[in-house]
């Protein structure tokens, strides 16, 4: 298959894949679905800090034509301000929860919503939604662009953690008043936006290779904020010495499949 039909299918995988598992996870009765979340979001952080750490960052500094790695790490902290100025917009938090505090959950705010509010909630969730989506299918075009296993590992680290965030954004949009197959068929429309930002850094960053390490760059930031400001804090609700130590397995086991991805395809 062609480098672009490789982009296009993981970028389906991480996307619209995700949106599919996360509904059907939704079936899983309420009380059990809530013991397993923290886990894989537990597990999403290792991969996101694997990918970053051990695949993207090396990629982006030892990219050809990269003569001050100075420039790379500095677009790693413009890239972690610009993220948490995003968020503060709310158009990047994820929600991976039904009381997320960001789109006015917490403390039971919600009940004081009308309908007009609820919707109107529901629609910023998925714009943002919509628009990380198409950041991901940039960072898994340019990650391929530069290396074939590269762009595989980079589509694993998206989706582990798409699919927590994905049934997150499914509890709220229920909540907020939308029905099941609304709530699907809107969250399936977002995830598409993958593949357009996929396809269309496939074309662009071919004639700007130069700009492609500054992308990866963008890419470990998007991946080291996601698991350090917005996943790493939901964890720490719980203080149990033997919770600890599942999340520290499992964030280990993350990191684990990253590494012998990464080492195995190459």
């Amino acid at each position: 298959m062609s480098l672009l039909t490789w982009i296009i299918l993981f970028c389906l995988v991480g996307g619209l894949l995700s949106v599919l598992a996360a509904a059907l996870f939704l079936l899983i009765p309420g009380k059990q679905r809530q013991r397993l979340l923290p886990h894989m979001v537990s597990y999403a952080i290792g991969a996101l800090l694997g990918a970053a750490f051990l695949a993207l960052l090396p990629h982006a500094v030892e990219y050809p034509g990269v003569g001050d790695v100075h420039k790379v790490t500095f677009t790693v902290l413009i890239g972690l301000l610009g993220f948490f100025l995003l968020e503060k917009m709310v158009l990047w938090r994820h929600c991976h929860a039904q009381d997320c505090e960001v789109h006015g959950e917490e403390h039971g705010h919600s009940h004081s919503l009308n309908q007009g509010e609820d919707t109107a909630r529901g629609m910023m969730i998925l714009i943002g939604d919509g628009m990380h989506n198409l950041v991901d299918g940039v960072l898994i075009a340019a990650a391929f662009l530069t290396d074939f296993h590269l762009g595989v590992v980079t589509s694993i680290a998206v989706a582990t953690h798409e699919i927590p965030q994905e049934l997150g954004d499914f509890s709220i949009l229920l909540h907020s008043g939308y029905s099941r197959m609304k709530a699907l068929i809107f969250n399936v429309l977002a995830s598409l936006t993958t593949v357009i930002g996929g396809v269309a850094a496939y074309y662009s960053l071919q004639y700007t290779q130069g700009a492609v390490p500054y992308v990866l760059a963008v890419a470990a930031a998007s991946f080291i904020y996601i698991a350090v400001a917005d996943l790493i804090p939901g964890l720490h609700r719980r203080t149990e010495a033997r919770v600890t130590l599942q999340q520290i397995v499992l964030i280990s086991l993350g990191v684990i499949t990253i590494y012998m991805a990464h080492s195995t395809l190459h």
